[in-house]
């Protein structure tokens, strides 16, 4: 018998965890040093600012949309690319970040490294939901390039301050 937690939307197929109210509460507070702001669309509506559409994560100036069924990768996913992007993209955003090669990686690097700073989420759960949904590595899965090929990434985010170098979240957007 699969039993569900009931304040949690149910996993998807993919079988990733989904941003349930609490859960987007717990996100709110993450993200509140860095001012981007979780507006709740209700389970039936369009999520505004959706690049992907149906129920990944919107991202429009400040404000991260997301439904109970939002996949938590996906909404970690556009906050890391709010916090990685430059202040002029940043101030026009709508839905698309535009952001390069060097910048998706950091954003995957950060997003794992956020996901440990929520309960019961951890880096392995993030990476073990990236696989299920289908991010792709070139070593294969997000553990090995976490592991094995992400300097680059690291070393981004290191030179853009926002992480330091024993990868602590330095809680500062990306300010060039």
């Amino acid at each position: 018998m699969l039993v569900v937690d009931e304040q949690d939307s149910p996993l998807s197929p993919t079988n990733v965890l989904n941003c349930h109210t609490k859960r987007q509460l717990e996100l709110a507070q993450l993200l509140i040093p860095y001012g981007l702001k979780i507006e709740s669309v209700a389970d039936d509506e369009l999520i505004p600012g959706s690049f992907f559409g149906e129920r990944e994560a919107g991202l429009k100036k400040q404000t991260l949309y997301l439904r109970k069924d939002t996949p938590l990768h996906s909404a970690l996913h556009e906050a890391g690319h709010y916090i990685c992007m430059d202040p002029l993209r940043r101030e026009q955003l709508d839905t698309d970040t535009q952001g390069g090669f060097d910048e998706e990686n950091g954003v995957c690097y950060l997003q794992i490294l956020m996901s440990d700073l929520l309960r019961d989420v951890g880096k392995n759960r993030m990476m073990q939901d990236m696989d299920n949904w289908g991010y792709t590595f070139r070593l294969g899965n997000a553990k090995t390039w976490f592991e094995q090929d992400s300097d680059d990434a690291r070393q981004w985010l290191c030179y853009h301050k926002i992480i330091d170098s024993k990868q602590n979240i330095t809680l500062q957007l990306r300010d060039n």
